[in-house]
């Protein structure tokens, strides 16, 4: 009977055997007693033996073994040795083995040891926090390469008191996305966005970023215009091999892919590439005209402007919605040149994306029948919005490493995103019937290219001089904006046919093509010389830094744009049956004619195209004190002399010429070494945006609204105050708790204005008084150690909350006069935010699986006021998403994954009674809608 069992049990026992590769494995990290820092070079040995694992640049090692009681001894020169007995390799299992070196007494001489460090590990990051002199969060790409996160917008909301408003523009600790202020590579980032200052985070790749920092208070090194946070964005630059990888993905969205009733505008041949090839373009027979009105132009011109314009594609195509397309190409690239080290990061990525869905849009009047209790109704919309997505994004980064004390650095960010919008409206708008479309195609072109130097001077090497010279270009062109209103008048009993609503003079909204394209070029540089002083001894944690800098930029903006509608001539008398034909034939050549038929007007007025320009000159001093081995101080002062004007309707229609000095200080205390308090206090600044400051007058199509810009805006003053504790139980994991205080003067809000008629008009104002107060928490904790389970080993946890308050204060008459609402949150600000997510990870069979988790809480949408405006809040919605990644050889990687697992719609309510909240019996949309569920699967071959 034993022999029979030991038969059965032998091929089990060899497959189980094979399957943990018959060893088991002794891990761990090595540290410098003192500084905590990883001991790169470090041998682990089995004492006695040459069996030996190095330790790497983050201070991990493996030391594979058969199972057995071993000694183990671990040395590196300059260190005291230090000997383990009795340390047991289980089969197949990680024995987990830490330790701190100390240094040895034995003078030895200097030896310099030049590497490559890696920036965009977890390890790395968490010890780049550990050693910040401010309070800073931040994420890794080990961390974003476990998600389905495809551009930077989806990446940094999963960092502590991080959402992003409209999916693209960040939003920190519930400071709306004009209050944060955006780096690529430590350089300013330009705008693409004609009404938001933000930079639009949905056009960075998520395979090209190495870590996202978020600096949360000031210091006289970061800009100073800030309120939430200064968010720094790195791209990869970091060569250890050269390597080739390609990655493909195909991906599915619930309720568009596949779909038979897929809308499209005319498609050009270059629409593929992001980009409109002239087939939308304003005819050159209309744009060399002048102004085009009937009072101002000839017969002639009339009659050659609107066969020009007649051409319009205004309704869509129908087509089948295939899967979504993403594919990305990177290289890296090491040269050895002499005594200099070059390398090369490129990543080329290409999306080709679709969605559709449908959308309720209402709005109310503040009238309540008194029978059935019900609010008055403008408009009851059901829209359909389709969604064409197509992206072109290439970094191309250089580093020279001319020796150990000087190293150059080229990086450049090229992007190419262009989106194709329909939009299909019917529904009801007092006593009218609807049937509209828009069509709506917009491309973006940015580029941002930074030469950086780093150079230690001198033999000693304690003085370090930075420099960086940046250039950003953006481009934005909307050719052709075209939207037409499609009704019938409902009368009791009466049947009225349908016709184009032709208005009788130039019109932005009706039978109109819009035509804008923004221009704007930014140079810039910036300096800084730190000089460094030994402290209470040599160790690099307690030496004193003395720093002196600058940064300037000058930014030039051109926005131009025109708009057209198809009017009645000045003696119109078309037949009836004319005027009821479809949108796609009333506008034949027979019935264009300057006086009796149709024609067109234009409705551009001299303010709705500016010129704009903005030079910023900073200059900062400061100090980093390492009191003693637990206080260290750090902090200086900051002067921005900023000048900004803009020109429109030929005259300066605004302009700021100010100084302003913005301190700061930090202070931190360390417990021990893995351990440490924070304190932080600044002054910054929010200065309006061009676009805010502007008499320009857009249409707002899918949210049926008119955004107008104030030029009295000031610029908002704010006081900063953060406190966090943070501890390190090991060099991959972190606990943090926060608070934080900031008041602001002049906070700068978008709310609705009060304009005489029914539509809804959006601008911009001041509020005098606001605050914000908030905690934060942070967890990142493997159980690695914590278990003797091996697939609980392989988990990794994190949990990020955020719980706020915010109010902002007006003058009482200000805020009664049909301005935005008084004694409220601010604009955009969640009065929580919550992440967590689940990391599995098994490197032996290359499974890799993540599940995350995001909410936030009721926010403004826009502010609302006493008149006829009704604040509108967008209500909180759950995002679960999946993602698995599976190993297969040496080479490739499959993946697969569901993004917004659960789909709960985006609901906008109207805040009806004023408490800044939504009640149950309140919730009358605004807007509703679902995206749909995103599911992937795709493969990444690494050559």
């Amino acid at each position: 009977m034993l022999m029979r069992r030991s038969l059965l049990l032998a091929p089990m026992l060899t497959i189980s055997t094979l399957a943990v590769a018959q060893q088991g494995s002794i891990v761990g990290k090595v540290l410098d007693k003192k500084t905590g820092e990883a001991v790169i070079g470090a041998t682990v040995i089995v004492t006695g033996t040459t069996q030996a694992a190095p330790v790497d640049v983050e201070g991990n090692y493996e030391l594979r073994l058969k199972p057995g009681i071993y000694g183990i001894t671990i040395q590196n020169l300059g260190y005291k040795p230090i000997n383990f007995t009795g340390i047991e390799v289980k089969d197949g299992q990680k024995t987990t083995l830490n330790s701190t070196l100390e240094e040895s007494a034995l003078a030895l001489k200097e030896v310099t040891v030049t590497g490559q460090r890696q920036t965009g590990t977890e390890v790395a990051l968490l010890q780049d926090l550990r050693k910040s002199e401010v309070v800073v969060s931040g994420m890794s790409n080990d961390q974003i390469v476990k998600t389905l996160d495809r551009d930077a917008a989806e990446v940094v909301k999963r960092i502590p008191g991080v959402t992003i408003q409209s999916n693209n523009f960040i939003v920190v600790r519930g400071l709306a996305e004009r209050y944060n202020t955006v780096l690529l590579n430590d350089a300013l980032t330009p705008s693409a966005e004609v009404d938001t200052r933000s930079f639009s985070f949905d056009v960075l790749p998520s395979s090209v970023i190495d870590r996202v920092l978020i600096f949360k208070s000031g210091s006289p090194e970061l800009p100073g215009e800030f309120g939430g946070g200064v968010v720094k964005v790195y791209t990869k630059n970091s060569v250890l091999d050269n390597t080739t990888s390609l990655s493909v993905s195909g991906w599915h969205r619930n309720g568009t892919t596949f779909g038979q009733n897929y809308m499209q505008s005319r498609r050009g041949s270059t629409d593929w590439l992001g980009f409109d090839g002239g087939q939308r373009q304003l005819p050159g027979a209309v744009a060399e005209q002048g102004v085009i009105r009937s009072d101002q132009s000839t017969p002639a011109q009339l009659a050659s402007a609107a066969n020009g314009l007649r051409g319009t594609t205004w309704l869509p195509s129908l087509g089948r919605a295939l899967p979504d397309i993403r594919a990305s190409l990177g290289l890296t690239r090491k040269f050895e040149i002499g005594s200099a080290y070059l390398s090369n990061v490129t990543s080329i990525s290409y999306s080709n994306t679709r969605e559709q869905y449908g959308v309720e849009r209402n709005r109310y009047t503040k009238d309540v029948d008194l029978e059935t209790g019900q609010r008055g109704t403008q408009f009851e919309f059901k829209d359909t919005r389709a969604v064409t997505g197509v992206r072109l994004g290439v970094i191309h980064n250089w580093q020279v490493r001319l020796n150990s004390r000087n190293r150059l650095e080229l990086r450049n960010f090229f992007n190419q995103y262009g989106t194709d919008e329909v939009i299909h409206r019917t529904g009801l708008e007092e006593d009218r019937q609807r049937d509209d479309y828009a069509l709506h195609y917009q491309s973006r072109s940015i580029y941002s290219g930074q030469l950086q130097g780093s150079h230690d001077l001198g033999a000693t090497e304690h003085t370090t001089v930075t420099w960086a010279a940046g250039y950003n270009y953006v481009y934005r062109d909307e050719p052709d904006y075209s939207r037409y209103r499609y009704q019938k008048q409902i009368l009791p009993g009466v049947e009225r046919p349908y016709f184009v609503n032709v208005p009788l003079e130039g019109n932005i909204t009706e039978a109109s093509r819009f035509f804008s394209n923004l221009h704007e070029n930014t140079v810039m540089g910036s300096g800084q010389w730190e000089r460094r002083i030994m402290g209470r001894d040599t160790t690099s944690v307690n030496q004193y830094k003395l720093r002196a800098g600058f940064y300037t930029e000058r930014k030039v903006r051109d926005y131009q744009q025109r708009y057209f509608s198809f009017v009645r001539g000045s003696g119109f008398n078309l037949p009836n049956e004319v005027q009821l034909l479809p949108i796609d034939q009333i506008f034949a050549p027979a019935n264009l004619d300057p006086v009796k038929g149709y024609t067109v007007a234009e409705g551009t007025k001299p303010e709705d195209s500016y010129e704009a320009e903005n030079v910023l000159l900073a200059g900062y001093v400061g100090a980093v004190a390492p009191l003693t081995d637990k206080l260290n101080l750090s902090g200086g002062l900051r002067v921005e002399h900023n000048r900004r004007q803009l020109h429109s309707a030929g005259r300066r229609t605004y302009q700021e010429n100010r100084t302003i000095p913005l301190p700061s200080l930090n202070a931190s205390f360390n417990f021990n070494e893995r351990s440490a308090l924070r304190l932080g206090g600044s002054v910054t600044v929010n200065r309006p945006e061009f676009r805010e400051i502007s008499p320009n007058q857009y249409y707002d199509v899918a949210n049926n609204a008119m955004i107008v810009g104030d030029s009295t805006l000031k610029t908002a003053t704010i006081y900063n105050a953060d406190l966090r504790y943070e501890f390190y139980p090991t060099k991959s994991e972190m606990v943090s708790v926060g608070v934080f205080y900031k008041k602001f003067r002049n906070a700068i809000e978008q709310t609705t204005v009060n304009v005489t008629g029914s539509q809804l008009w959006i601008g911009y104002q001041n509020a005098q008084n606001a605050y914000d107060v908030g905690a934060e928490l942070e967890v990142r904790k493997s159980l690695l150690g914590v278990t003797e389970s091996a697939f609980l080993q392989r988990l990794s946890l994190i949990l990020n909350a955020s719980v706020i308050h915010s109010r902002v204060q007006l003058p009482k008459g200000q805020a009664t006069d049909g301005f935005a609402l008084q004694d409220r949150p601010l604009q955009g600000q969640s009065p929580y935010v919550v992440n967590a997510g689940v990391f599995y990870q098994d490197d032996d069979r290359k499974w890799q699986v993540s599940a995350q988790y995001n909410v936030i809480g009721q926010r403004f949408s826009f502010i609302g006021d006493y008149t006829q405006n009704f604040s509108v809040i967008e209500m909180p919605r759950q995002v679960i998403d999946l993602a698995v990644t599976k190993g297969v050889g040496p080479h490739l990687q499959l993946k697969a994954g569901v993004q917004d697992l659960l789909n709960q719609p985006v609901r906008q309510f109207y805040d009806f009674n004023y408490n800044s909240k939504i009640d149950a019996g309140e919730q009358l949309p605004f807007a509703r809608y679902r995206r749909g569920r995103y599911t992937m699967l795709g493969l990444v071959y690494n050559f």
